[in-house]
Order: structure tokens, then C-alpha cells, then sequence
């Protein structure tokens, strides 16, 4: 039997040295630099900044740790990732510097498996090496992310395929060196530069794109035709337990910041966590995140000893549980802060912020909470008869027969057993009144 809360004292010592560099050198990046140049790999900052700190995460051997040997990573399990994003979530750009960015994280595990040997050498180790950046797109105006209501079609011409239609909210689009288009019947790798995509200055980073006679060639389809719900499940089913994971981490940060003010401030003569509610709110909070906390490290268990498909009823709940406990905590931490907590001096009206658009992401929340009910319930049959299995009554029945011939021989567990009965027999008779 394995039953575990404990981390390897290796494993361990790796993760507290990820804490203090996460800190003391990465997070000054979110403050001195804007966090839209997280994708712009052609920035100064970095080739100046950045890429001399991903050289000493190189040096530690936690560079893009998702990824297996062959592509340069070290293979881990999603429980180890899952303790090191509650590290790296703190941070807009501490991704970038250990190599998991998404979305470039994803796409390269996409190009790893279906991309052909020509487009391996062009573009999977610039994404590895982080020298270029990638972009997903899949959500369509009109559509959400529904793929039943997809319109965006590539046609066979010859040696290439067309595409058209458009795509909205395509994140880091307009930064992106190539694009991973989901159209109805395929899943296509298109250079950004090529004519015909057309991209939208609005919204600033989840961009809005149109496909208008895009040409690419016919090897630039990614798995099969007619592929792309299949690829995309893969692809969405990692990037959603990795949200969760980082969401973790805001959450924690988000806490961090309610407890100290609560022991700063003062209201009525006395600090306001001595205050009921903010000492509620501050209990609230501590059990949601460890709910949330244990159910992504049991999700990323399961993922590492069976499957991601496996999993996907665990995935779905941490997707919308994620989105809650964020806009909970957050939401807490920004009235306890006060004034202040409305303005952008502090992470907590970002974090709030962002609570609805990680209930949107990667499918809504409502989605997710339908595919975990109807999975969950695929383990229940309706009851037979009248009654539910539960019903006291008939149970109780049951157990007089299983203990009759002990009560039988028993004067005074008979007398016990035939006053039990006649105190149920009323209270029956008075609920039928």
C-alpha cells in the first residue's frame, strides 16, 4: 500500500532552490517588464535577460522538464510538475525561463508526435530552445470553443491546402512565428507570415485572426485528416491540469497577501484578523486552496500511473474548481486589502481579473461540470421499485431478519427489538398524518 504526502528529499531540495531563484530573480521580471514580452522572443530582454537565467536552469537539469530525453527534457510525471508549477505560477515569466511556456510547451509535444522530419528541423527545437514562439488557434466567434459549431475549413488543391475562416482569441497570436490552426477537417501548422493571415491588433494578446486563402503545403497537415478533435483533446487535456497547477500557485501568493494584511491593520482597536469574518474568510480560504491543491496532485497521480484519458473526469473538475477557488481567494484578499487591493499597486485586481477568463479558457466551466457529472454518474444504476436504496425502513427490515433467530433466543434483546419496532411503527404512522 503507497499512501504519501511527503516529497523526495532530492526532488525536495531541487523545488527550494526553484523557490528562492523564482523569487529573488524571475519575479523582478513581472515588475520591469511588460508581461506581452513573455512571447516576443525577438525583444532585447531576452536575449539580454532571459536566456542567461535559462542557462542556469540548464545548469540545475530542470529545463523543460515536461518534455522526454529525446527532445531535450527530463520526462517527469505530473506530480512533479504539479509541485514545481505551484512554484512557477507565481510568476508571468518564470515559465519562459524553465522552458514549459505555454503555449509552445503544447505545441511542441504536437509537433514532436505528428510533424514530419522537415518541419522537426524547422520548427520544434527553436521552441524548445525557446528562440521562437507558437499560438493555438481554435476558438471561433461564433462557435466558443464548441467544435460541433467550427467553421474554418482547409481544401485540397493540388500539392497544398486552403484555409479560411477566422479564429478570436487566439492567445499570443499576434507574437507568434507559427500558427496551430484547428479547422473542421484537419489540424494545420501555419507560418505566421503567410499571405492571407490577417491579424487583429484587438484584442492585445488573445488575438483576433483571419484565415483568407491561407496556402501551405500538404505536409503541413498534423495527424490525420479530419484529426484535429482528437489532437486537440490531447493537447487541451495537459494544458488544463497545467492551468490548475499554476492556479495554485495564485492562489497561495493570493493568500499570502490577505494573511499579512490581516495582521497589519487595524479597525475598532484591535488588528482585523481578530475580526469574525476576516477570520472566516481567512479559514475559507486555507481549506479551498488545500481542496484544490490535493485534488490537482491526486489528478496528476492518476495521469502518471494510468492515462490522461484516464483522468479526464479529475481534469474537468480541476479545470472549473481552479476558475472558483481563484475568484474566491482572490476576491477575499483584494476586500480584506482594502482600497488598495482595487487598484493595480497590488497582484490582487489582476487576479480577480483574470478568474473569468480562466473559467472560459480551454472550454467553459459549464462544459466541464456536464462531462464530470455524466462520467460520474455512468457508475450509478437508477434503483429498482418505489423505494431508494437507502430507504430505512426496508433496511431496517432487512437487519430484523439477518439478527432474528439472535433476537428470538434473547428475552431481552426481543423486548428491546419489539419496542424499537413499535417507536418506528408510530413515528410512521404520525409521517403518514
Amino acid at each position: 500500500m503507497a499512501w504519501d504526502f511527503s516529497t523526495d528529499p532530492e526532488f525536495q531540495q531541487k523545488l527550494d532552490w526553484m523557490t528562492e531563484f523564482v523569487q529573488t530573480e524571475i519575479e523582478p521580471l513581472d515588475l520591469a517588464f511588460s508581461s506581452h514580452l513573455v512571447y516576443d522572443k525577438d525583444h532585447p530582454v531576452h536575449e539580454k535577460v532571459v536566456r542567461p537565467l535559462q542557462d542556469e536552469v540548464r545548469a540545475r537539469d530542470l529545463w523543460a522538464c515536461h518534455l522526454g530525453p529525446d527532445l531535450g527534457g527530463k520526462g517527469y510525471g505530473q506530480l512533479k510538475l504539479a509541485l514545481m508549477n505551484e512554484i512557477l505560477g507565481r510568476s508571468n515569466w518564470a515559465p519562459s525561463v524553465f522552458g514549459s511556456q505555454a503555449p509552445d510547451s503544447g505545441n511542441a509535444e504536437i509537433i514532436a508526435h505528428y510533424g514530419t522530419d522537415e518541419q522537426k528541423e524547422k520548427y520544434l527545437q527553436p521552441l524548445l530552445d525557446g528562440r521562437i514562439s507558437s499560438c493555438y488557434s481554435m476558438t471561433e466567434p461564433q462557435a466558443g470553443s464548441d467544435p460541433q459549431q467550427f467553421r474554418c475549413r482547409a481544401e485540397r488543391d493540388g500539392d497544398e491546402w486552403v484555409i479560411n475562416g477566422e479564429k478570436w482569441f487566439t492567445s499570443a497570436g499576434a507574437h507568434a512565428d507559427i500558427i496551430f490552426v484547428m479547422c473542421v477537417n484537419g489540424m494545420f501548422v501555419v507560418p505566421r507570415e503567410s499571405p492571407g493571415v490577417e491579424i487583429a491588433e484587438y484584442p492585445a494578446l488573445h488575438n483576433h485572426i483571419r484565415y483568407n486563402n491561407v496556402r501551405v503545403p500538404a505536409d503541413h497537415l498534423l495527424g490525420p485528416e479530419d484529426g484535429a478533435r482528437v489532437l486537440a483533446q490531447r493537447r487541451l487535456g495537459g494544458g488544463r491540469i497545467h492551468h490548475a497547477m499554476r492556479t495554485v500557485a495564485q492562489v497561495k501568493l493570493a493568500f499570502d497577501i490577505m494573511c499579512e494584511r490581516a495582521l497589519s491593520r487595524e479597525s475598532h482597536g484591535k488588528v482585523i484578523a481578530e475580526h469574525q469574518m476576516v477570520a472566516e474568510a481567512i479559514a475559507d480560504s486555507y481549506a479551498e486552496i488545500n481542496m484544490l491543491r490535493l485534488l490537482v496532485l491526486w489528478t496528476a497521480w492518476t495521469i502518471d500511473n494510468s492515462s490522461t484519458r484516464q483522468a479526464r473526469t479529475q481534469i474537468a473538475a480541476c479545470k472549473y474548481t481552479c476558475a472558483k477557488v481563484l475568484r474566491e481567494v482572490s476576491y477575499r484578499a483584494l476586500h480584506i486589502m482594502g482600497s488598495l487591493g482595487t487598484t493595480d499597486l497590488t497582484p490582487l485586481q489582476a487576479m480577480w481579473a483574470a478568474a473569468p477568463t480562466m473559467a472560459i479558457a480551454d472550454g467553459v466551466d459549464e462544459v466541464h461540470k456536464v462531462t464530470v457529472a455524466r462520467n460520474v454518474l455512468r457508475g450509478y444504476q437508477p434503483h429498482p421499485g418505489l423505494w431508494p436504496t437507502e430507504y430505512l425502513p426496508a433496511k431496517r427490515e432487512q437487519a430484523r431478519k439477518k439478527y432474528a433467530g439472535l433476537i428470538a433466543a434473547d428475552p431481552d434483546l426481543a423486548a428491546w427489538a419489539d419496542a424499537d419496532a413499535a417507536a418506528h411503527g408510530s413515528r410512521s404512522r404520525l409521517g403518514r398524518r
